[in-house]
């Protein structure tokens, strides 16, 4: 089982700060000795410079053979000047250090004095020779341990101090990282309309922020949803509405004799109807999965807009809308799905062949494009587009709503199945308000590399 993130700053901090304390105990432990040593040495020196300057006091002490400062242990030696040692300490002159108090020289050293460890400091006399000090090292011990007595009490106030800050840094970073696992909770429950407060560091900062924005998006994306959905039954509800109440018609037998092929005609419209608009659903859930596949072949776009002209000349007449094409006249080469690509064509132009009246052109352009790729438009003269139109254009269902009863209108997914079809062909697609042509105009601009 996981821990907290309290949990994990409490130890990390913990941790990182016994680590600190382990290296600066460590660090201090040998500094403190060293400096016990230091400050011994510097009493021990200071004697012999006083029993130097004092020749009667440090002659007396010899004669006697006592000890420097009782229980210390320390004891003396004295260089003549003809280099002569005397005293207790005499053990601990060796002739390098005599030389060197003979010549004038301090000594500082350690050495061994019938079995114990000590600390020697001389200096040299007046009258020649000099005053050796010699100190047992067991008072750097002493020293050194009480100063390591006195530096466990600050280490234990460090650590402890460490795990409290640890805990408080944990709670201010776990509450709001709380608060937003509650709040992320909610919207997985479906609740909308929550806000994360925005307080603490930057990274919280940035994930209550992600959080407020993604309620704002789910909100936004529910409403279209449903909003489509509405759109969807009003589409379905009317065909079926006549559906049934023709086949009732037929059943009771109301419908009879030369109305029969009348209404037969009406009902396979009206199925028809239906036909396309479940296509488009499943055409749109199709490029909407993730296992959507294209087959990637040379495409020549002028061959391509040449049998669309066949096949839309003669649709296109019937409605007296005069269709064209205008092509590069030349081979326009590019890697693409062919099945794909007439499909978004196909769409665009039936789109614009329902708004296009009676005796205005619709026409289908496609040009080469400077990165190697194409551009290609449909355009209409139809009643157009408004900027408000253009910028909503794609969106499922938007224009549908907008002029139901206004205008010929079809499902409200062909120009985003439009788009989608773009998208997965690593193409973009545009609207524009107004074409030369006088109505709306679609422009494709698909790229000179494979998706």
């Amino acid at each position: 089982m996981r821990g907290s993130l309290t949990t994990h700053v409490i130890l990390l901090t913990t941790t990182v700060a016994a680590v600190a304390v382990l290296l600066t105990g460590g660090f201090a432990w040998k500094v403190i000795r060293s400096t016990s040593e230091a400050q011994e040495r510097d009493q021990l020196a200071a004697q012999a410079e006083v029993l130097s300057r004092t020749p009667p006091l440090a002659a007396a002490m010899l004669g006697r053979q006592e000890r420097i400062a009782g229980p210390t242990g320390t004891v003396l030696a004295r260089v003549r000047a003809s280099g002569e040692v005397e005293g207790p300490a005499a053990g601990v002159v060796d002739a390098r250090r005599r030389t060197a108090l003979l010549a004038g020289d301090d000594v500082s050293a350690t050495a061994t004095l019938h079995g114990r460890h000590m600390l020697v400091e001389g200096v040299p006399t007046s009258g020649g020779g000099g005053l050796v000090l010699a100190q047992p090292m067991s008072t750097v011990d002493e020293a050194s341990a009480r100063m390591r007595t006195r530096l466990l009490l600050p280490l234990s106030l460090g650590l402890v101090g460490s795990a409290l800050a640890g805990a408080l840094l944990a709670r201010r970073l776990a509450r709001p990282l709380t608060s937003a696992a509650a709040v992320a909770h909610r919207l997985a429950d479906g609740a909308r309309g929550l806000r994360v407060g925005a307080d603490g560091p930057a990274e919280v900062v940035e994930l209550a922020t992600a959080l407020n924005t993604l309620d704002a998006a789910l909100a936004h994306s529910e409403n279209r949803q449903r909003e489509f959905l509405l759109s969807v039954s009003h589409e379905i509800r009317t065909p079926l509405t006549t559906v049934r109440g023709y086949a009732e018609a037929l059943a009771d037998e109301v419908v009879t004799g030369e109305e029969t092929p009348a209404v037969g005609r009406i009902l396979t419209s009206e199925v028809e109807r239906l036909e396309t608009f479940v296509g488009d659903l499943l055409a749109l859930a199709r490029l909407e999965a993730d296992d959507f596949r294209l087959e990637l072949a040379r495409v020549d776009l002028d061959a391509l807009t040449a049998q669309l002209a066949d096949v839309w000349t003669p649709l296109c007449a019937r409605h007296e809308v005069d269709f064209r094409v205008e092509g590069p006249a030349r081979a326009l080469p590019l890697m693409t799905d062919a099945f794909r690509l007439r499909q978004l064509i196909d769409g665009l132009v039936e789109n614009a062949l329902r708004v296009t009246p009676a005796g205005r052109p619709l026409v289908v352009a496609v040009a080469p494009a400077d990165d190697g790729g194409a551009v290609l438009q449909v355009r209409d003269g139809g009643p157009g587009l408004t900027d408000a139109d253009a910028a909503v254009a794609f969106e499922r269902g938007a224009l549908t709503a907008r002029y139901r009863g206004i205008r010929p209108v079809g499902s409200g997914l062909g120009l985003t199945i439009a788009h989608r079809l773009t998208t997965r062909l690593g193409g973009t697609i545009t609207a524009r308000g107004r074409a030369p042509e006088g109505g709306a105009c679609f422009t494709v601009r698909l790229p000179g590399a494979p998706p």
